[in-house]
């Protein structure tokens, strides 16, 4: 009997080292250059129809996937881009993700999602993003300060900095976001037209640079045509059941003479937390006894245990002005304003 010399026989060899196909293999298999090949899987690479198709055909019988590593490294671009949250409690966050990250991914953009932990961890999270090469970073969130911003750009951790549904008024950031002084005068003037005469305005947390300008605007629209200022209350966070204990401590030992007549919140999260305290902690009818509006539309509105009268932001086209942002195929307007309209349900 021979003896061995040692040498692994070619079928136990690991299937890595002897299947693995590149670039060439494909090029070979589809009757193209390997220039061809790369330009196929480049979203924004000129390539005719043609020729994309005979290349992916080749890929899918190879198995071959490139190297978005490598090829990020070779052309300084990604395709990436990195989505920084904080606050999961909100309902909307899920809605803007979806719709943010279908549009992104049907015109060739990929995401990393980064879960914010508090205000601390943001300095470390844009770090993370830029670690792993991103295009941009967009922030989704509440804890984005001015300081955070600063300490970020001035490090340079991210190339392009999006605001995305909140006004920044940093220079070196875009903000895409909803013209919340066009949203808030048509509910003030909603508010008015049905007789309402005792609002009450339900806010959110408030930062310094990442913010929302609801809550003045509506005041100022309110002064202004009924000569007085409505009663506020201050959320901590967009968590419908926080809310719900807010709204029940604030109102619960009032007269019903001194009951607001309608509750106007900045989103639907507060929204849903002020009706929930209305009908169960203070026993009380949605709209007969105390109206309530939100603000997003988030798919719970439309649930006949709701049925939210709500603005609703154009979320779509917001998505949309992003990608043109990245495509670098608009003025990059550094606050963006989108109109949406109120959709009128039950609740008020």
């Amino acid at each position: 009997m021979a003896e061995s010399n040692g040498e692994k026989p070619v079928s136990e060899q690991s299937a890595g080292q002897q299947n693995r196909v590149t670039a060439d293999d494909v090029a070979n298999k589809a009757g193209v250059s390997r220039w061809t090949v790369n330009r196929a899987f480049r979203p924004d690479a000129s390539i005719s129809p043609k020729s994309r198709a005979r290349v992916m055909q080749a890929a899918e019988q190879l198995g071959y996937a490139p190297d978005l590593l490598a090829s990020s490294l070779a052309s300084d671009k990604s395709n990436l881009v990195a989505l920084l949250v904080d606050d999961f409690d909100n309902p909307h966050k899920l809605v803007m993700l979806e719709r943010l990250t279908r549009i992104l991914r049907k015109n060739g953009w990929d995401t990393l999602l980064v879960n914010m932990i508090d205000r601390d961890d943001a300095s470390h999270a844009l770090l993370n993003a830029s670690q792993r090469r991103v295009d941009a970073t967009i922030l989704i969130g509440i804890e984005f300060d001015d300081d955070v911003i600063a300490a970020a750009l001035s490090a340079r951790r991210v190339k392009k900095l999006i605001v995305l549904a909140r006004s920044s008024h940093n220079p070196h950031t875009i903000s895409v976001c909803c013209d919340d002084v066009a949203a808030m005068t048509e509910i003030e003037t909603y508010v008015t037209q049905k007789k309402y005469k005792r609002p009450l305005f339900f806010a959110g947390p408030n930062t310094a640079s990442a913010h929302l300008n609801r809550k003045q605007t509506f005041l100022d629209l309110w002064r202004i045509r009924h000569g007085f200022e409505p009663e506020v209350i201050d959320g901590h966070a967009y968590d419908p059941i926080l809310s719900m204990k807010e709204i029940q401590a604030a109102l619960g030992d009032r007269a019903r003479q001194d009951l607001p007549d309608i509750i106007v919140c900045e989103n639907d999260a507060l929204a849903i937390g002020a009706m929930d305290a209305i009908r169960h902690g203070l026993g009380l009818q949605v709209p007969d006894d105390i109206a309530v509006i939100g603000f997003d539309d988030v798919p719970l509105a439309l649930s006949p245990n709701y049925q939210l009268t709500t603005y609703r932001q154009p979320i779509t086209a917001m998505a949309e002005r992003i990608v043109a942002i990245l495509n670098n195929t608009t003025e990059t307007d550094k606050h963006d304003g989108f109109v949406g309209h109120i959709v009128i349900r039950k609740s008020a």
